[in-house]
């Protein structure tokens, strides 16, 4: 990479498109990774990954599972552009003196790359969070709750109260109009909820990913020189991407409950990291740290494998090079 000058627009282009491929194919596993992350003990509404897909399926339909796509489709673009370029450009300049870079210098180029993907990382978690959490919470809501006899005779006057009016189920929101109310009651301040958290995992994700796929691709070329076949760039992928995600799950749960603007019934609420790390613990245990890692495993392994194959698949050259986009190439 060193001996030769990279193209930063191509390279854009080339995670922008690998992002949408990518997240289209494993958006579904994603969505049932926020729900079961966002349960409580107590509160279970889905007893697995599969079970979750099944419930939002026969309650919200097949486009149900693609709840928060939109927002998510609209802004992993930059955010897979940013990622996989930032981590090419950091690369190509830490390996200017021709040598092959070390794995220090690998995952120096990895946290630079985590780094600068988190502007828009965090508003696009923000929101995609918002939307898939909104069929678990409707559930919940119709769930009934089962209540030993001394809790039903000491909530008795509210129970009774609760006969006389109805509860309104939750209206259908979209990702602009919370943008918008953030953006009204707390500011920019308010889509980046959790910026913290996000860069927790995704700057370890990335110190580790990177290297690792980076050594496990050299392993399917056939020479100093030869190409990596497709596959062996999607398994490459799928591994340094499965292992980063578990490695990192604690930190994704986290990210996932400060994110969380609208709780259940006796869920938690918390004031930042430490406190949402702490009560997690002291409520949960540790076991809750993993909860969703299944699921995230699932969807990052085929995801960056799928993103892999699409970025090294040079569109964004081939586009450059034979369309009037040519003009962007330096």
């Amino acid at each position: 990479m060193s001996q030769k000058q990279i193209s930063l627009p191509a390279k854009l282009i080339n995670g922008g498109i690998a992002g949408i491929v990518g997240v289209t194919c494993v958006f579904p596993i994603d969505l049932a990774k926020t729900r079961l992350q966002n349960q409580r003990q107590g509160q279970q509404v889905y007893k697995s990954m599969v079970d979750c897909l099944v419930k939002t399926v026969r309650s919200d339909g097949y486009f149900g599972m693609y709840r928060g796509a939109a927002v998510n489709l609209a802004l992993v673009t930059p955010e897979k552009a940013i990622k996989l370029a930032a981590n090419d450009l950091f690369r190509h300049h830490l390996s200017q003196d021709g040598a092959g870079l070390t794995v220090f210098r690998e995952m120096l180029a990895g946290c630079g790359a985590g780094m600068c993907q988190v502007v828009v990382t965090t508003p696009m978690e923000m929101l995609k969070i918002q939307l898939q959490d909104a069929g678990r919470l409707a559930a919940q809501q119709q769930k009934p709750v089962m209540m030993s006899p001394t809790k039903l005779v000491a909530t008795n006057a509210v129970l009774t109260r609760s006969f006389n009016s109805v509860a309104s189920a939750p209206r259908p929101v979209s990702a602009t109009q919370i943008a918008k109310e953030l953006l009204q009651t707390q500011g920019i301040r308010g889509l980046y909820r959790g910026l913290g958290a996000t860069l927790m995992r995704d700057v370890p994700f990335s110190i580790v990913y990177f290297p690792l796929f980076a050594n496990l691709n050299r392993l399917g070329r056939a020479g100093p020189e030869g190409a990596v076949p497709f596959y062996w760039a999607f398994f490459s992928g799928c591994a340094a991407g499965s292992t980063a995600a578990v490695a990192v799950n604690p930190c994704d749960v986290v990210k996932t409950r400060l994110q969380s603007l609208n709780k259940g019934s006796s869920e938690e609420t918390y004031n930042g990291v430490v406190d949402c790390v702490s009560k997690i613990l002291r409520k949960e245990g540790p076991s809750a740290f993993l909860k969703g890692a299944g699921c995230r495993a699932l969807v990052i392994a085929p995801l960056f494998g799928i993103a892999q194959v699409m970025y090294s698949a040079g569109v964004g050259e081939f586009l450059l090079d034979n369309t009037p986009l040519n003009r962007l190439s330096p």
